[in-house]
C-alpha cells in the first residue's frame, strides 16, 4: 500500500512540468522530489536489509522459495526488508517479510515499459522514473545487502556497493552473495582474471568485502552482528 498523503509520481511529474518551462529545471525538480520522498520513506525504517535479485525467476524455482523463507526470518528479527518492488526474487523477499510477525516489507519500484510491476506483498512502496535515485534509496543506510541470482541490474547494483565500500565512500557493510552455484563462478573470474599475477586490477583483500553463502543461519548471524547504521550525516563530505 502507499501512504495516502504522499504524492504519486504522476502528480510530482505534472507539478514540476507546470512549475518550470525549462526542461532542465523541470527534470531537476522531479529528481529532487524522488530523492526527498525516498529518504523520507527510509527514515521511518531505521533497521533494514536490502535484497536484490532477478524479476524473472518464478515461484516454482528453488531460489525463489529459499529467498521467501530467508526474508521471513530476517523480518522476524525486526528488520524491514527492502527490494526493488517487482516480482521474481523481489516478490519472494517481500512476500516472506510481509507474512512475518515482525519487521516490514517495502518496495522501491521503477517505472519501466516492460517487466516491472509492483508485487502485492508490500507494507509501503514508492515509484521512481530514474534508476539512479531509486538505487540510492535502495542502498540508503541498509544494515546489510543481500544479492541473489539476477541479471544485469542485480550485477550493476552489486558492483556499485562493492565499489562504494572499496573506495570508503560508505562504511564497511555486509555484502552477502546468496547462492553459491550462481556467485562462485564470478569469484573464480575475480581470482583468475582480475588477480592474474602481474596484471592485478583489484587487491586480494577486496575478496573480503563480500561473503558467498547458501546458509540461512550464517546470513542471519551476519545481520545480527552488523551495527545499525548511524553514519548518515552531511559531515561525511568533510571527512568526518
Amino acid at each position: 500500500m502507499q501512504n495516502k498523503q504522499r504524492k504519486s509520481l504522476e502528480e510530482i511529474t505534472q507539478g514540476c512540468i507546470e512549475k518550470y518551462d525549462d526542461i532542465t529545471d523541470s527534470r531537476m525538480c522531479i529528481i529532487d522530489a524522488e530523492f526527498r520522498r525516498g529518504f523520507d520513506l527510509m527514515k521511518s525504517h531505521p533497521k533494514s536489509v536490502t535484497i536484490f535479485g532477478s524479476a524473472r525467476l518464478q515461484p516454482e524455482t528453488e531460489i525463489y522459495q529459499r529467498v521467501e523463507a530467508l526474508a521471513k526470518k530476517i523480518a522476524n528479527l525486526d528488520y524491514t526488508v527492502v527490494t526493488g518492488g517487482g516480482h521474481g526474487i523481489m516478490g519472494a523477499a517481500n512476500k516472506g517479510a510481509f507474512e512475518a510477525k515482525k519487521g516490514a516489507s517495502v518496495g522501491i519500484n521503477i517505472s519501466l515499459p516492460f517487466e516491472q510491476t509492483t508485487n502485492p506483498h508490500l507494507d509501503d512502496t514508492i515509484e521512481f522514473h530514474h534508476f539512479y535515485s531509486r538505487k540510492v534509496t535502495l542502498a540508503y543506510a541498509a544494515e546489510a545487502y543481500i544479492y541473489c541470482p539476477g541479471g544485469f541490474g542485480t550485477l550493476d547494483e552489486m558492483f556499485e556497493i562493492l565499489t562504494l565500500i572499496q573506495t570508503k565512500k560508505i562504511p564497511q557493510t555486509p555484502i552477502i552473495l546468496y547462492g553459491s552455484k550462481f556467485w562462485q563462478p564470478l569469484e573464480n573470474y575475480f581470482k583468475e582474471i582480475l588477480l592474474e599475477p602481474g596484471n592485478e586490477t583489484i587487491s586480494r583483500e577486496d575478496l573480503d568485502l563480500y561473503v558467498i553463502t547458501d546458509n540461512d543461519q550464517e546470513v542471519l548471524n551476519i545481520i545480527k552482528n552488523a551495527p545499525v547504521r548511524t553514519d548518515v550525516s552531511s559531515r561525511h563530505h568533510l571527512g568526518q
